[in-house]
């Protein structure tokens, strides 16, 4: 069964509210550390949880506010995450733009990570940046490839494969029936991350020896007027060259920073470090001397040092340049070591300098960056690289754990980003998700954020001086009047201060616990604009019980609008989801237009249904279930995307707005002389009907 998210519904107003909290539960597994968790005894809130915080801001401004006809936003509550693609351990590796690698968990919104985009005939690697992040239970599954990578993921999580998103569990038909992995598909990506060097002393003193053999000037020189000794090291890099610095500083050699040349019109600036006294060239003489048995850590330092030094990465191709033939001998040995293929190219230049080129790609390019770990990051990136199959990511096998554990997700500004090595698909929920959203049903996660001091919030940043009184929009995200307002009652203070301040304000929802506060808004709307607009899509109960079971019944809404237009107000209602083949006849519209314009609203709008991913294909298996004939008509209508096309939105605004005239639902016909305040202003509907 379809259903619309609970924590988007108010409850009316005289339902019964818990009294009595239940033992808390274990807090959040998110950055909310100072959270009061609760779960309450109650069938209305069986099964949910409620974070109760002390937040530090509730006036927020709407990002891309030009693209929604409001700038400011408060929101008491944060709506149910959704759990549908909650995917990976805390541990899983994920690529950053600066070529490393990051715990899943220990992402930070803002952090710059890879992800793709398709660019002309191929998909790209780019880079993209971490919207949010989270954290929830949910029963876990190994994902096993052949090159050995193992992903702990949800069932519901969603992986790239060759033959395209594929979920980790699903089945060929009945209600679990969606795209999912098998034995027969390979992943796409990189392949498994390689593990970055230990940082120890080894390591150090073979990243020194690559770095100063390959770019510093050091020695001992004999004059006519004395001995001089010497060490400099200039670069361009910062990053390599603090570095060094450090390094030789935990070996006991202090060195000199100094600017070496400006930067110009074609040079950047370069940077250097320096020492002259004889015991720091001694020291550094030493600790660049080739070792009898180099170990692996002495390998992996060195191969960053000679990287950071003569290396070079573009256009896919990764060289390593020197005249020299120790240097390049040792160079062709440490990368023979870790099992990496590379050909030297003698461009037969009169200097002697020579490339050693590695060779496998993408794949063996990452490996290198990640094993070797260099210091300068301009080097190692990967934006606009194809993606291609070539690692070896064929399924070998999908185990269910047989427990929870807790898994991670991430929403990103491409949709998807890179989990050791495959690319993974993200959540768009904790983002995108507005007031309309249907749920997908069975992935519903019933956690409520509640900012339990928001009316002092609001009080004390309505009488900040930089506060200069802009309009202020409510319910654009999650229902302010959701089932929680019941017990927590937050609402009340928020309008109060508002009114006290005589601050414009509108409010957007679908539950008739707004009734309970029609006082509060009344004394507002005698000191400054208040708007109000419902959603109410159609008018059929039987509908209503098929696709919205958790929200008040139309009837019901219907009523909440009648009697906030009989306390003199101007009451927008969004006509929406209106849903192709099931409530968008004439019939169904005309008595929804009839219905609305019998409860004295002052305005329809209609908006057609929207399909996000991942809601998309949920939604497809619902619809193949309870109304099968109608699928061939949805696959021609969203064909091209999320959107129903122009040509169909337009023809259906046509219809609601002749219905509107029939029924006298119109601006500029009204007989009465009431003077009500503005209705809340209904987002366009690119931003509002999503179903996740």
């Amino acid at each position: 069964m379809m259903a619309m998210r609970w924590d988007n519904l108010a409850a009316p107003p005289d339902e019964g509210v818990p009294d009595q909290a239940a033992p808390a539960t274990p807090p959040l597994p998110l950055a909310l550390p100072d959270a009061v968790a609760r779960t309450f005894d109650t069938p209305g809130f069986a099964g949910m949880t409620f974070y109760e915080v002390q937040a530090k801001s509730i006036i927020n401004k709407v990002p891309g506010a030009s693209r929604v006809p409001f700038e400011w936003t408060i929101n008491p509550y944060r709506g149910c995450s959704h759990a549908c693609v909650y995917c990976l351990s805390g541990e899983t590796p994920i690529l950053m733009a600066d070529g490393r690698t990051k715990p899943i968990s220990e992402l930070e919104i803002g952090d710059r990570i890879y992800g793709t985009q398709r660019r002309g005939a191929y998909r790209r690697y780019v880079v993209t940046t971490v919207l949010a992040r989270w954290s929830t239970m949910k029963p876990a599954h190994r994902v096993t490839l052949e090159d050995g990578t193992t992903l702990i993921a949800s069932g519901d999580h969603r992986f790239l494969s060759d033959r395209g998103w594929r979920h980790v569990t699903g089945a060929m038909n009945g209600a679990g029936q969606r795209p999912y992995l098998t034995t027969n598909n390979r992943l796409i990506g990189t392949g498994r991350f390689a593990t970055g060097p230990k940082d120890s002393a080894d390591y150090r003193r073979g990243y020194l020896c690559g770095m100063i053999r390959g770019d510093a000037n050091l020695g001992t020189y004999r004059y006519s007027y004395g001995v001089v000794h010497r060490f400099r090291l200039a670069l361009a890099d910062e990053e390599a060259l603090g570095r060094t610095k450090r390094f030789l500083d935990s070996a006991g050699v202090e060195t000199d920073s100094f600017a070496y040349t400006p930067a110009s019109a074609t040079r950047r600036a370069i940077s250097a470090i320096r020492t002259s006294r004889q015991r720091s060239i001694e020291a550094i003489t030493a600790l660049v001397r080739w070792p009898d048995d180099p170990t692996d850590d002495w390998r992996l330092g060195f191969l960053a040092g000679i990287f950071d030094a003569e290396g070079s990465c573009s256009q896919g191709v990764l060289r390593i340049s020197n005249s020299n033939d120790k240097i390049l001998d040792q160079t062709s040995a440490a990368l023979s070591h870790f099992g990496f293929t590379s050909v030297v190219e003698d461009p037969g230049r009169a200097n002697r300098v020579r490339n050693i080129r590695l060779t496998g790609g993408l794949r063996e390019r990452l490996r290198f960056f990640h094993l070797t770990d260099p210091a300068i990051t301009r080097k190692r990136s990967i934006d606009g690289a194809a993606l291609k199959c070539q690692a070896a990511l064929r399924v070998v096998s999908i185990e269910p754990l047989g427990l929870e554990l807790p898994l991670w997700d991430i929403t990103t500004g491409t949709g998807d980003f890179i989990a050791d090595g495959v690319v993974s698909h993200n959540c768009f929920a904790r983002n995108t998700h507005t007031y309309l959203d249907l749920d997908t049903g069975a992935d519903f996660d019933r956690k409520i954020i509640v900012k339990v001091n928001a009316g002092e919030l609001v009080r004390r940043e309505l009488a900040a001086p930089r506060w200069r009184g802009a309009p202020v929009a409510m319910g654009t995200n999650v229902d302010c009047y959701q089932r929680a307002e019941g017990r927590y009652q937050l609402m009340p203070q928020i309008i109060a201060a508002l009114r006290d301040f005589a601050n414009p304000f509108s409010i957007l929802t679908k539950g008739t616990l707004i009734l309970r506060d029609l006082p509060l808004l009344r004394q507002a709307a005698e000191v400054t604009r208040v708007g109000v607009s419902y959603s109410v899509g159609f008018v059929d109960e039987r509908l209503w019980r098929a696709v919205e079971p958790g929200t008040p019944s139309p009837t019901r809404r219907l009523d909440a609008v009648r009697a906030l237009a009989d306390a003199g107000f101007d009451v927008g209602v969004l006509m929406a989801p209106i849903l192709p083949g099931l409530s968008d006849d004439d019939a169904s519209i005309d008595a929804t237009v009839a219905a609305i314009a019998a409860a004295g609203a002052a305005s329809v709008t209609p908006l057609a249904l929207h399909l996000r991913p991942g809601a998309r294909e949920w939604y497809a298996r619902w619809l193949g279930r309870e109304f099968p004939h109608l699928v061939p008509r949805y696959r021609e209508l969203y064909r091209s995307g999320a959107y129903a096309p122009q040509s169909y939105q337009r023809e259906l605004t046509a219809r609601v707005r002749i219905a509107a005239r029939r029924h006298g639902l119109h601006r500029g016909e009204r007989d009465d002389d009431r003077r009500p305040p503005d209705p809340a202003p209904a987002p366009p509907a690119a931003e509002q009907l999503t179903l996740l």
